[in-house]
């Protein structure tokens, strides 16, 4: 850490930037691509617009922000690597980055459970969190308590879900056959081994943990470690009220280097929660809508796993169809952050000088 930290509560540099990924207002847009893999995020950046220029941050904490335009609408990637502390990372500084409503759309890999193939593409309706329970005993299996906990459902944003449904079937390439299941429910899980039942030389007391979840669970399709925990935040927050008054940050000393050839400045505001009465008019306050797709690299049933080829193939199609989604999810200007100071604010060109006479 290079930086003076403002706030042990809610970390931020002198400047704005938020501690873990590392970006401050205005280099985030309303609209998101949230990704796992650094591969898949430069892949989908490259079809993105030449201008305004492109922004790039990779963080000291392994998260890579990129920000430009699609189709001349302004979208973010954004790599967060794997699980719920990093979804949370997430979502908590970017939404303390951004003014306005907020759009994200998860795009990652998972595990099926049903008899898809691998390369089919599931849109969860609905996500349900199973969780290692540390209070029992995995040494000596405690007959008093449960080894794996299940929590209810959260749903995705519906009308955020239908576009993204709409958008990946107009974009599908015609020598494509890959599946599309909408009205699926995903389990995101802690842990990639024990608690999606997979057996290693650790005693988990997993054996029967799928079977299980497909019991307890209408409709249980994919398992992955982020999706719940991205709803669920998203269900969860309650809007903040905007302060009128912004200040322009000093110069910035960070312990990152955003990659971008244009000079916005930045600005950082400051922003009071709310905690709404039941007769609060909510309609102007903003809100979070979050929805996901996901690839089937793995069928847990038939052990079949993807292609390097297939990856290419869903990757470049799932990528588009999502920015597509997000850029035609129509949000009024008023609920968008302001251009001005922002990362894709158009850069004026410079007007030529007078001659001197």
């Amino acid at each position: 850490m290079k930086d003076r930290i403002q706030d042990a509560n809610f970390p931020k540099t002198e400047d704005g930037r938020v501690y873990h990924l590392g970006i401050r207002a205005g280099e985030v847009a309303n609209r998101i691509i949230t990704v796992g893999s650094m591969s898949r995020a430069e892949g989908i950046a490259k079809m993105l617009d030449v201008s305004p220029n492109i922004f790039s941050l990779y963080s000291e904490r392994g998260f890579l922000t990129i920000t430009g335009c699609y189709k001349s609408v302004p979208v973010s990637i954004v790599c967060i690597g794997m699980g719920a502390p990093n979804a949370d990372f997430f979502i908590r500084e970017v939404r303390e980055c951004l003014r306005g409503d907020m759009l994200v759309i998860r795009l990652g890999s998972c595990g099926c459970l049903t008899d898809l193939p691998v390369g089919s593409l599931v849109l969860p309706a609905s996500s349900v969190a199973c969780t290692r329970n540390v209070d029992f005993d995995f040494t000596s299996c405690d007959p008093w308590e449960v080894p794996y906990r299940l929590s209810k459902p959260v749903p995705a944003d519906p009308d955020l879900h239908r576009a993204l449904y709409d958008a990946l079937e107009a974009t599908r390439p015609s020598s494509l056959k890959t599946l599309v299941v909408s009205n699926a429910v995903n389990a995101s899980t802690d842990s990639f081994y024990s608690s999606q039942g997979r057996q290693t030389s650790f005693q988990d007391h997993n054996a029967s943990l799928i079977d299980h979840l497909k019991a307890a669970v209408s409709g249980l399709t994919t398992l992955e470690m982020e999706t719940f925990w991205i709803f669920h935040l998203a269900a969860s927050w309650r809007g903040v009220k905007q302060s009128s008054s912004a200040v322009n940050p000093p110069l910035a000393t960070v312990p990152v280097v955003p990659a971008f050839s244009g000079i916005p400045s930045g600005t950082s505001e400051k922003v009071e929660m709310l905690l709404p009465s039941l007769d609060e008019d909510t309609s102007s306050r903003s809100v979070i809508r979050a929805a996901a797709a996901q690839m089937v690299f793995a069928s847990r049933s038939s052990q079949a796993f993807i292609s390097p080829d297939q990856v290419n193939e869903l990757e470049r199609w799932s990528g588009q169809g999502v920015l597509e989604a997000l850029v035609k999810f129509d949000v009024a200007p008023e609920r968008l952050h302001p251009v001005s100071g922002s990362v894709w604010s158009p850069i004026e060109p410079c007007k030529p000088l007078r001659a001197l006479l």
